[in-house]
């Protein structure tokens, strides 16, 4: 398939849904051979069926990507069915401390928030980029961050993830840039996933308000964002398109964080 992406291999994590189901589709659509990665490989079936039926490559694997043994078999059947990656797109991501005040989280929920947003793309790229140098391949990575990093818009442990992935994406932009190899993060704001699905069902159980003035207060344009449009920002860095971006911080929220008052560079 000719496009962007052609002749191109893609590991997504968290790609059963919302942003990573979107990216998955968009980037194979644009030429790239998919690994779809979620906690089983059911979930991610129907997008490889979707991939393969429009005529891209594709291959679905269950992984939980805190378990650095889950972790070490889907990077080696991505090599054997695939081949080396050239992007690796850390996307999976949870929030289970349910909005609770800080002081009330529990240890196991936050324990489990920063396993899978923070220590999960440190093991993915630590298992990851060592095949993109031994292939000399001017890979691109890109991690699912979030404005939380920036601004308290979420629960403790999620917005701490999120900076901390803010760093490590930082100090392996600089580390992996001598090989080539280009780490970005994105940034998303309010945006229609089954995460936020799930957020405002809890928050609705609860009694707490959940309407568009709510989200009218997430930006200037009054919505949130379809996964599709974090898709094609994950593309644009994937892409040759982004070939002198790294260490950046690609913020897309609909100007919450220029309502915020916070300022923000990039790199």
């Amino acid at each position: 398939m000719a496009g962007r992406l052609a002749n191109k291999i893609a590991i997504i994590t968290g790609a059963a849904g919302g942003m990573g189901e979107a990216s998955a589709l968009m980037f194979a659509r644009e030429g790239a051979a998919i690994a779809a990665v979620d906690l089983s490989e059911d979930r991610v079936a129907h997008v490889v069926e979707a991939i393969r039926n429009a005529g891209g490559k594709a291959i679905g694997i269950g992984a939980d990507v805190s378990n650095s043994a889950d972790i070490a078999r889907l990077v080696e059947r991505t090599l054997s069915e695939l081949g080396v990656p050239d992007i690796l797109f850390n996307n999976a991501g949870v929030d289970s401390e349910g909005k609770r005040p800080m002081l009330l989280i529990d240890e196991a929920a936050f324990d489990r928030v920063i396993e899978v947003n923070l220590k999960g793309p440190w093991l993915m790229m630590k298992a990851v980029a060592p095949h993109m140098i031994a292939a000399g391949k001017k890979g691109s990575i890109i991690n699912t961050a979030s404005i939380g990093a920036f601004i308290a818009a979420s629960s403790a442990g999620y917005c701490a993830s999120k900076a901390g992935l803010v760093g490590l994406t930082k100090v392996a932009a600089v580390e992996l840039g001598k090989h080539g190899i280009r780490v970005n993060a994105l940034c998303p704001g309010a945006t229609e996933t089954p995460m936020a699905r799930s957020q405002r069902q809890e928050m609705e159980a609860k009694g707490l308000p959940t309407s568009n003035a709510i989200i009218d207060r997430m930006g200037v344009l009054g919505r949130m964002a379809q996964p599709e449009e974090m898709a094609a920002m994950a593309l644009f860095l994937a892409s040759d398109e982004s070939s002198f971006a790294t260490g950046a911080n690609f913020v897309n929220d609909a100007g919450w964080m220029a309502m915020s008052g916070v300022s923000m560079h990039s790199g």
